[in-house]
């Protein structure tokens, strides 16, 4: 890699830089590969390292960096898309989808939950939690609430614990007819639980997208799911054709 100087610009040098480090990205580096270290790219760049982190931190905002702990930073991988308001609805856990459970118990559900599902405050459902993984990262991580009577033939299956319930409780799911789904996202930060599943620190901002599941003139099923902020894009309509972007240097179309 040669060296590149950076010419007098009335733009903030750090910006300056972090579009100069987009090209560099797009054209030398893959996913996952781990930049040099601050002072190889500062020497690079010509640049004090002070700039450099600024153009870093810019770049890991916009979700083109990762910062991983015990690796360093790393190229990240291309954006999961978010679907609000398509009209192809589906059960978790049909074909094509891209959740893995990981485990299921049963409990009783948040008050917000209960009264989405019309259960009594005190009434447990099985508490699916799955996760979301691209290039061998986590994205996104779920709880999904499903009461009793939307499974009514779940004890004629035998199905122990853990992931192996999960997806047994995923299969009965599907013998509803699903009638509909509507979506609400919000930003908000990572709790400690989802930080820890995410590869993020506590209060880290992600976008929480709750479904509501429809079938039988009624709330069958809940889903919360949490996805990092950097590394996904919501997509409205059933062509994907507009999107909403952290970059700011990308417009919807």
């Amino acid at each position: 890699m040669g060296t590149t100087q950076l010419e007098t610009v009335p733009e903030p040098k750090y910006w300056h830089l972090k579009t100069v480090l987009t090209e560099a990205l797009d054209s030398e580096f893959s996913v996952g590969e781990i930049l040099p270290n601050e002072r190889d790219l500062a020497a690079r760049f010509g640049v004090a390292r002070a700039t450099l982190r600024q153009a870093l931190e810019q770049l890991e905002l916009e979700g083109r960096l990762q910062r991983r702990r015990g690796v360093g930073t790393t190229v990240a991988p291309p954006r999961v898309g978010v679907a609000v308001g398509t009209e192809q609805h589906v059960w978790p856990g049909a074909v094509g989808d891209a959740w893995r459970p990981t485990d299921c118990a049963v409990a009783v559900p948040p008050a917000a939950v209960a009264d989405a599902l019309e259960t009594d405050p005190d009434d447990q459902v099985h508490t699916i939690r799955r996760s979301r993984m691209t290039h061998g990262q986590p994205v996104a991580a779920e709880l999904l609430y499903i009461p009793a009577s939307s499974v009514p033939g779940l004890p004629a299956i035998d199905a122990p614990s853990g992931a192996t319930l999960a997806r047994a409780v995923l299969r009965e799911l599907q013998h509803l007819d699903l009638e509909g789904q509507n979506r609400a996202v919000e930003l908000g930060s990572a709790r400690a639980d989802d930080a820890k599943e995410l590869d993020r620190l506590p209060g880290a901002p992600v976008l929480v997208v709750t479904t509501r599941y429809f079938a039988e003139g009624r709330t069958a099923a809940v889903s919360v799911a949490t996805y990092r902020a950097d590394t996904c894009r919501l997509t409205f309509g059933d062509s994907g054709g507009v999107e909403i972007h952290h970059d700011p240097e990308r417009r919807a179309s």
